[in-house]
């Protein structure tokens, strides 16, 4: 997308118990977020580059941007080191969103961003939606967590403030909290519809044991109804070793025909799986392999043998490719995947048919069924504050391949 194109295409357009956080260490040097990881550092520095941010939460916020509509960015900064490295980097791609409004003479300069710290608790999500509300914010912009949207989302819900989070947990949402990232029940609804579109029969699943686990297989469910499959079974695991027992159950599934695709959304087991069904002799034309968005990147996933022929649904590449190298110059590191969110939450605020309006932000507008194009390509949000988005379908090819077999789109 170039940017002269941002803003006339926007103008056109069970709860996760123990997941309050909705971020879990992977390790030292990475974070899950949803179906989504990322690797840490980005830079050299937690700061992310060259514009160092400093706790506000209780003290004045960062301001930027020259609009007269205030909208306030709530993201930690300070506290749990991964996440407060991954808030400081969506909080310089809001920055850079507001450096390419102020650059472009063919967009109004609609707002201004207040940024303050959220620290990495629910109690400082709601200090810092207090302080937000204080100055008059017309639209709050974050936090992260599942936790967090939900306690800043009770302060803007009892002022009639709308609130758009960036949580992965859709149940965060309505009455006037919306929620911008990819839900497991937008990738379960783009794999199945595909699945569906193939002539596939007999889809299941295999999830692992842990919330997000949980929500993926609670998705899977629905949507396999709601595109017309009745799920042949739902396996769940709590180790990669329990892979080879469920290879032995599913068997006789897949050679009968009841099953003929297995949705496995786990990054870490996928390769023990497809292993484990090479060796007991499942080809690929007996069974399509399906992966998650968490799969994108992964090099040694799509250098697996077992996982040729393997599709997965994917965020469109293209924004966060688009940003990359303005991100780079602009901060000194390059962008998480995460980055295009913020950046895409910031240029929304700013369009004069939702900042100027009167009221601004109304769940009219912002529920405008046609939806809106950011930087991850189109998405919505419905009238119960969760989004929809486009995503692609990619297929692992031989030597480490990847390749779109499906344009990016929106399920209805």
């Amino acid at each position: 997308m170039r940017k002269g194109e941002i803003a006339s295409r926007l103008t056109r357009r069970s709860a996760l118990v123990g997941l309050a956080a909705a971020v879990a260490a992977c390790s030292p040097g990475s974070m899950q977020w949803g179906s989504r990881s990322f690797s840490l550092p980005w830079g050299q520095d937690a700061t992310g580059g060259s514009t160092p941010l400093s706790p506000v939460a209780s003290g004045p916020a960062q301001t930027f941007g020259r609009g007269p509509v205030r909208v306030a960015l709530l993201l930690p900064l300070s506290g749990n080191p991964a996440l407060s490295q991954l808030g400081t980097a969506l909080a310089n791609a809001s920055r850079l969103a507001i450096d390419f409004i102020e650059a472009n003479p063919n967009i109004a300069e609609n707002i201004t961003i207040s940024l303050r710290d959220t620290g990495d608790s629910a109690a400082g999500a709601t200090s810092a939606a207090n302080a937000a509300v204080a100055e008059g914010v017309k639209l709050i912009l974050g936090p992260l967590t599942a936790e967090q949207v939900t306690a800043a989302g009770a302060v803007a819900r009892a002022r009639g403030i709308p609130l758009i989070g960036f949580a992965n947990n859709g149940n965060v949402a309505g009455n006037g909290v919306y929620v911008l990232n990819v839900l497991p029940e937008t990738e379960m609804k783009r794999a199945l519809s595909w699945l569906m579109s193939q002539g596939r029969r007999g889809p299941a699943g295999v999830f692992p044991a842990t919330p997000y686990g949980e929500a993926l297989a609670s998705a899977f469910r629905t949507q396999a109804m709601s595109v017309g499959f009745n799920p042949s079974a739902v396996y769940t695991f709590s180790d990669a070793d329990e892979a080879a027992s469920i290879v032995a159950q599913a068997r006789p599934k897949i050679e009968s025909g009841m099953m003929d695709a297995l949705v496995m959304p786990d990054r870490a087991t996928a390769a023990a799986f497809a292993a484990h069904l090479a060796q007991a002799g499942v080809t690929r034309e007996a069974l399509q392999i399906v992966g998650s968005a968490d799969w994108a990147g992964d090099a040694a996933l799509m250098n697996t043998p077992a996982l040729i022929g393997a599709v997965f649904p994917a965020v469109d590449e293209a924004g966060l490719n688009a940003i990359r190298a303005d991100y780079q110059t602009r901060f000194g590191a390059a962008p998480p995947q995460m980055a295009t969110i913020a950046y895409t939450a910031t240029i929304l605020a700013n369009v004069n048919t939702l900042s100027m309006a009167t009221p601004p932000y109304s769940p009219q507008l912002l529920t405008n069924p046609s939806g809106f194009a950011g930087r991850d390509g189109l998405f919505r949000f419905n009238a119960n504050g969760r989004s929809d988005y486009a995503l692609t379908m990619r297929q692992i090819g031989a030597g480490g391949a990847v390749t779109t077999i499906e344009a990016a789109k929106l399920q209805t």
